[in-house]
C-alpha cells in the first residue's frame, strides 16, 4: 500500500498532532485541525506530502461538566486498527540508554478530488518495551516535562528514522511547530563528518546541508509557550547519545548503540538555548526557511528571535471539511471547481439571495437540533445567534462578552440574542476552567433574558455545526496573543462574519462593514452589537438584501482567499520548491 507514496520524492510534514477525522482524538485544538487541513490540501492538490505525528492511542480528552458547570474529564481512547494499518518496519531510538521501540502505523486521507496523502502514525505501545516505554505514545500532551521530552524524541528522532526503514526518499522536512526539532538533531548525526577528517575547531556536522532540508513553521507569539527541557533531563534521557559532558570522548559514527554516531553536547547546547534546551530556538536553527502564520504573527516572531528571517505564510482553511453540506450542495451548483479552486467563490455574488439565505437556515437549524440534544436548551431561529467557541484560555478573553450583564441584558430587550460555547481547557490549565465554570454561572445569569448554552466535548463535527449555524462569529482574544486564528476562517466559507479584535488573520481579513466588523475592548464589543450588528441583522425593509451582502463578501473575500489551497500553493513554492 505504501508502494504509491515513496515511489516519488516527498515533503515530511511533522507534527505532533493531527486532526484526521472526529473518531480519532489525535488533537487538541488549532495546530492539530490545521495539520490535519494541510494534509487535506495536500490530497485535493496532490501534493507529495507525508505525515508524521504520534498514535495518541488514549487521546486528548473527553468533556463534561458537572451541575456547577465544572470541567470533567475522561479518557479518549481509540484503537488505531479501526482506521489505520499497522505496518511492518520497526525503528529504535535510545531513551535513557536502552532502546525504545517504534513501530508506525499508516492512515490514507483520501481526497474527494481523486488524491491522497499519507500519515504516518508512531506507537511505542509494543511487546519490544518495558510497560513504562509503551505509554510514551499515548497521551497528547500528558505528563511532565520528562514524559514531553520522551515523545517529542520518538516523534523527531523516531520519526526520521521509520521514514528510512519505509522506503521514502524525503526532499525537505516540515516541522509544525517546534515538538519534532529534534528532527534536525537526528539529520545531523546522519551528516556528520567522519572523526578522523575533522580538524580542531571544524565543524562536526554538515548543518548547511541540514538546513536545507528543514523548513519551521512556528506558531506561539509568546516565549513562556514555547517547550523548553532542563539541560539535566536532556542528558538523562540521551545518555550516551550525547557526548561533551563528564568527559565523555567522541565515539564513532555507528558504534555500538548508536544510528549515526551521537550528538555533542556542546553543539546542541548552541543550537538548543544557553539555559535550557528551548525546541523552537532549535528549530530555527536547523532551518533555512521560517515562517508565521499570519502577517502580524511574523512581524511579533521575528522581534523575540532577532537575527532570524521570519516569512508570513497566513494559514488557511480546508474549503470542503469547513463548509457545511447545505453550502456544499450551494456551490456545487452555482460554482462549479470551487473545492479544486476556492478562489471561484469570489462569483457568489450571482447567486440569488434566497439560496444563500436557504443554505444558511439548514445549517443554523443543524445547530439548533444539536444544542437541544446536548443541553435541553431551545433556540429560536429567528433570533441572532452569536457563537463563540475555541480552546478555554485565559488570552482568548471568553468572559468579554459577559463583562456587563446588566448592559447585555438591556441590548437584548431591544434587539433580541442567543449565544452558543463550547471549547475544552487543557486538564492542568486552571484558569482555563475556572473561565468555563463562570461561563456557566453566566448563562445561569441570564437565564429568562438570553438564551445561552455551553455545548460539551468540543470536536471537528460541533465545530462545522457551530460555524456553519452561527448568524456572527465573535473571537475576543488579547493581542497580539493570537497568532492566527482559524475559526473565523471556517465560519466565513459559510457566510458568517466575524465580530473579532484586529489580531492574527483578523487584520488581513477584516473589511470594516463589508467582512464584519473590528472591536477593541468590552465597550466596542456592546457598542457594535447593539448600535450596527443587531440592527442589520433585523433589517428587513429591502428583504434581508443588506444582510445577504455582508454575507455574499464574506465568502466572495474571505473564504476565496483564506483557505488551505491558497496556503498550500504557497508553501509549495516558497518552501518546499528551493
Amino acid at each position: 500500500m505504501l508502494d504509491e507514496f515513496v515511489s516519488q520524492p516527498c515533503v515530511a510534514y511533522f507534527s505532533m498532532e493531527i486532526a484526521l477525522r472526529n473518531e480519532i482524538p489525535t488533537y487538541a485544538g488549532g495546530l492539530g485541525v490545521l495539520a490535519g487541513d494541510t494534509l487535506r490540501s495536500a490530497a485535493d492538490l496532490r501534493l507529495p506530502l507525508v505525515g508524521v505525528t504520534l498514535v495518541s492511542r488514549a487521546g486528548y480528552f473527553r468533556q463534561q461538566f458537572d451541575a456547577a458547570g465544572q470541567q470533567l474529564e475522561q479518557r479518549a481512547v481509540w484503537e488505531p486498527q479501526q482506521w489505520a494499518q499497522a505496518l511492518d518496519a520497526k525503528v529504535a531510538v535510545r531513551i535513557e540508554d536502552r532502546p525504545v521501540w517504534v513501530s508506525a502505523w499508516l492512515y490514507v486521507i483520501e481526497s474527494r478530488l481523486g488524491g491522497s496523502a499519507p500519515v504516518l502514525l508512531l506507537d511505542t505501545d509494543l511487546a519490544e518495551n518495558s510497560p513504562k516505554d509503551r505509554e510514551i505514545s499515548h497521551s497528547l500532551y500528558g505528563g511532565d516535562d520528562e514524559y514531553r521530552l520522551k515523545q517529542e524524541m520518538v516523534l523527531g528522532l523516531g520519526g526520521v528514522r521509520i521514514l528510512r526503514a519505509l522506503g521514502f526518499e524525503i526532499s525537505a522536512y516540515h516541522m509544525n511547530e517546534g515538538h519534532s526539532a529534534l528532527l534536525g538533531v537526528e539529520l545531523m548525526r546522519r551528516f556528520a563528518y567522519p572523526a578522523d577528517d575533522v580538524r580542531p575547531g571544524e565543524p562536526l556536522y554538515d548543518l548547511p546541508r541540514v538546513r536545507d532540508l528543514c523548513r519551521f513553521t512556528t506558531h506561539t507569539p509568546v516565549e513562556a509557550g514555547h517547550d523548553r527541557f532542563p539541560y539535566e533531563l536532556v542528558k538523562r534521557l540521551f545518555a550516551s547519545s550525547v557526548y561533551g559532558y563528564n568527559n565523555h570522548q567522541v565515539p564513532t559514527p555507528g558504534a555500538p548503540g548508536t544510528e549515526h554516531g551521537p550528538i555533542e553536547f556542546g553543539t546542541l547546547r548552541e543550537l538548543g538555548g544557553a539555559d535550557c534546551l528551548n525546541m523552537t530556538r532549535l528549530a530555527l536553527n536547523v532551518s533555512d526557511f521560517v515562517n508565521g502564520v499570519a502577517k502580524r504573527h511574523a512581524e511579533v516572531s521575528a522581534k523575540m528571535y532577532p537575527g532570524y528571517q521570519v516569512r508570513a505564510i497566513t494559514n488557511g482553511v480546508h474549503p470542503f471539511a469547513w463548509s457545511a453540506p447545505s453550502f456544499r450542495e450551494l456551490y456545487d451548483r452555482c460554482i462549479p471547481g470551487w473545492c479544486h479552486e476556492p478562489e471561484l467563490l469570489a462569483r457568489v455574488h450571482g447567486i440569488a439571495d434566497a439560496d444563500l439565505l436557504s443554505a444558511h437556515a439548514r445549517a443554523k437549524q443543524a445547530l439548533i437540533d444539536k444544542v437541544a440534544a446536548l443541553s435541553g436548551i431551545t433556540l429560536d431561529p429567528t433570533v441572532a445567534t452569536v457563537c463563540f467557541a475555541r480552546r478555554m484560555t485565559a488570552y482568548k478573553r471568553p468572559e468579554m462578552l459577559f463583562s456587563d450583564i446588566t448592559r447585555l441584558k438591556s441590548i437584548a430587550r431591544q434587539q433580541p440574542l442567543q449565544i452558543v460555547l463550547a471549547g475544552k481547557a487543557h486538564p492542568h490549565d486552571v484558569e482555563g476552567k475556572r473561565l468555563i465554570a463562570r461561563l456557566h454561572e453566566h448563562a445561569r445569569e441570564l437565564a429568562g433574558s438570553i438564551a445561552v448554552a455551553y455545548l460539551p466535548d468540543y470536536d471537528l463535527d460541533l465545530a462545522l455545526l457551530l460555524v456553519s449555524g452561527a448568524d456572527v462569529w465573535l473571537n475576543t482574544p488579547l493581542p497580539p496573543l493570537e497568532a492566527s486564528g482559524t475559526s473565523g476562517m471556517k465560519a466565513a466559507f459559510n457566510g458568517v462574519p466575524s465580530l473579532s479584535v484586529l489580531d492574527g488573520w483578523w487584520i488581513e481579513g477584516c473589511i470594516e462593514g463589508v467582512t464584519g466588523w473590528a472591536i477593541e475592548e468590552a465597550a466596542s464589543l456592546y457598542e457594535k452589537l447593539e448600535r450596527i450588528v443587531l440592527p442589520r441583522y433585523y433589517e428587513t425593509a429591502d428583504g434581508r438584501h443588506g444582510w445577504v451582502r455582508i454575507m455574499k463578501a464574506v465568502i466572495g473575500t474571505n473564504a476565496a482567499y483564506f483557505n488551505s489551497h491558497r496556503m498550500m500553493r504557497r508553501y509549495a513554492t516558497e518552501a518546499y520548491l528551493r
